[in-house]
């Protein structure tokens, strides 16, 4: 919410200590937690190197049956992965995947 009103580095701050918080509290919204923070990391961190990020929010999100954060998480890193300039073709099979999930899970 920081990080929308204009204040990327105290809300990137608080990116950070609710991603160290995951591990103590518990990981049953990881997916969640790190898909919007992943959000926020793009603005202070290279596009390229948050991508990763969303990789571990969908495994988080599956892990706990998550689909629809993890889905969500498949779908950001698409168009950052835009943003970023990646091959159009590797975004495809990153969108079949998506859609399969989506299709699978209604």
């Amino acid at each position: 919410f920081i990080s929308k009103r204009g204040d990327i580095i105290s809300g990137y701050r608080y990116v950070e200590l609710a991603l160290s918080l995951l591990d103590k509290v518990g990981r049953e919204s990881a997916g969640e937690v790190i898909c919007f923070a992943t959000q926020v990391k793009i603005f202070v961190e290279p596009i390229q190197a948050a991508l990763e990020h969303h990789d571990d929010g969908y495994a988080a999100s599956m892990v706990t049956g998550d689909v629809f954060n993890a889905l969500l998480n498949t779908i950001l890193k698409n168009a950052c992965k835009y943003v970023a300039g990646v091959k159009l073709q590797t975004m495809r099979e990153e969108h079949d995947k998506f859609e399969r999930l989506a299709k699978e899970n209604n």
